[in-house]
């Protein structure tokens, strides 16, 4: 891997208005390649479980990351768009919770117990809709099921929802081995909350972070969107003049994407309450601004981080990668996800599980994977998946290391990607030489689009029925 990927807070990225109203356009975040929309129908609980078995034996095998969701939330954000399940009836998490563990034993069987997890996440929906009891079993069961690596060096982390959790909560999260903590906040703002049905005073954010200082929290981050309804670059200034405040370790700000003929639950926002795309560029601006100017190093696409966040250490040191989480610091690593609409990533290939609870149990009531589709990576998806992820996290690309690490002869491999980079250069978005692309302060922020020069799908058609206008703009 690359090393010496060292940028200053205050030089990292560069906000150009004009370049980015110019250049930004609908296209995948990469957090694989090939995309999700590529992934086929037919690929189950066979051809993952040939996969594993391809892996060799537990010694050869690479540590794991695991990726569990909890869908349930107690009440609908109209901006969301994930996979969730909107519900007060906590006695549909036990069953879930039920099928869940059953699942993690199907994966430990296959997989064998011995395996390392250097890495767990909860994601959502919202995790803390589980109780605390609930929350102790399944944690006592993925330790029963795989060896885990100890608190110092492993990286546990959940999300959680504010709304939902007291400092009783976190300091029991903490008991129970997280030792990262991510919350979502969106926006302080009240009349921005109430827009997206989202209310959530400012108090139950701040003592939710201080709870977690004083609980041993090893990282605390924050989610925000800009883009929201009711938002100014007014509001927006003094929700990040709070963020800055509260100092968490990492923040990421989201650029919300409205899609309400994709996403029911956006068809309830107010179309003339949204800022205009000028007024949506002004406040990510801002943003960068502010957050820099805090002293926070631009990791990548949405993410900030502090210096000495392990995020930014890990981006210095050519040790950054991206997966289906977003960025992350454990680069060697399988990732195995359970829980409905799931994506693993194990070996060269990807799967993903069933959509819908009720297939999802079926698939488990039949004692077999709830495998859905997947797909498994050529040579040249391989090649590819390494240039964008070293262009997404490192921000340029050393020709020479791609060239021993896959046999090629790059200018001759790459030779229309190479002229298309060429525009790009003109437009000052990187800079090429005969061994290195470096990707310019101002091309940082549409690393995207200099990652779908080389994504061979981007623009053709696909089996899945997602298009192009799934995908949200690059900025």
């Amino acid at each position: 891997m690359l090393s010496d990927t060292t940028f200053a807070p205050s030089t990292a990225v560069q906000f150009d208005a004009q370049l980015i109203a110019k250049m930004s356009q609908q296209g995948p975040r990469y957090t694989s390649y090939p995309t999700a929309d590529r992934f086929r129908a037919g690929y189950g609980h066979n051809e993952y479980a040939a996969v594993v078995a391809g892996l060799g034996n537990a010694a050869a095998r690479l540590p794991l990351s695991l990726y569990l969701h909890i869908p349930f939330c107690e009440s609908l954000c109209y901006y969301c768009a994930c996979n969730k399940i909107i519900t007060k009836e906590h006695e549909k998490a036990e069953l879930y919770l039920g099928y869940l563990m059953r699942e993690i034993s199907m994966q430990a069987q296959l997989l064998g117990s011995e395996q390392r997890v250097e890495q767990l996440h909860l994601g959502g929906g919202t995790p803390t809709y589980l109780s605390d009891a609930q929350m102790d079993r399944l944690m006592a069961h993925l330790r029963s099921s795989f060896e885990f690596a100890d608190d110092s060096t492993g990286e546990y982390s959940i999300e959680i929802d504010p709304r939902t959790v007291d400092g009783d909560r976190i300091r029991s999260l903490r008991r129970q081995g997280f030792n990262r903590v991510s919350l979502g906040v969106q926006d302080f703002d009240p009349e921005v909350q109430k827009a997206v049905n989202r209310i959530q005073p400012d108090a139950l954010t701040l003592d939710a972070i201080a709870a977690a200082r004083e609980a041993g929290f090893r990282s605390i981050s924050i989610d925000l969107i800009y883009g929201l309804p009711k938002q100014t670059l007014t509001t927006i200034g003094q929700t990040l003049a709070k963020v800055v405040a509260a100092s968490p370790d990492r923040i990421s700000i989201y650029n919300y994407a409205h899609m309400p003929q994709l996403f029911k639950s956006q068809r309830l926002i107010v179309d003339a309450d949204l800022p205009s795309d000028q007024d949506k560029l002004a406040m990510l601006g801002l943003c960068i601004e502010r957050l820099t100017a805090a002293g926070y190093v631009y990791i990548g696409m949405d993410h900030f981080a502090k210096p000495d966040d392990e995020l930014a250490v890990a981006q210095r040191s050519g040790q950054l990668h991206r997966n289906f989480q977003g960025y992350s610091t454990h680069a060697d690593t399988d990732m195995v996800s359970c829980g409905v609409s799931a994506i693993s990533a194990v070996g060269n290939s990807y799967c993903q599980n069933e959509k819908s609870l009720e297939r999802y149990y079926a698939g488990l009531d039949e004692g077999r994977l709830p495998v859905a589709r997947g797909i498994e990576l050529t040579r040249d998806d391989v090649i590819r998946r390494d240039v964008i992820g070293r262009l997404m996290c490192d921000f340029r690309l050393g020709v020479r290391s791609v060239e021993r690490a896959h046999g090629i002869e790059f200018d001759a491999y790459f030779a229309p990607e190479l002229a298309r980079l060429r525009e790009f250069e003109a437009d000052g978005l990187l800079d090429m030489s005969a061994s290195e692309l470096t990707v310019t302060p101002k091309g940082r922020l549409l690393v995207r689009n200099l990652c779908m020069v080389f994504d061979k799908y981007f623009g053709t058609p696909s089996d899945i029925p997602l298009t192009r206008m799934r995908y949200s703009k690059t900025i």
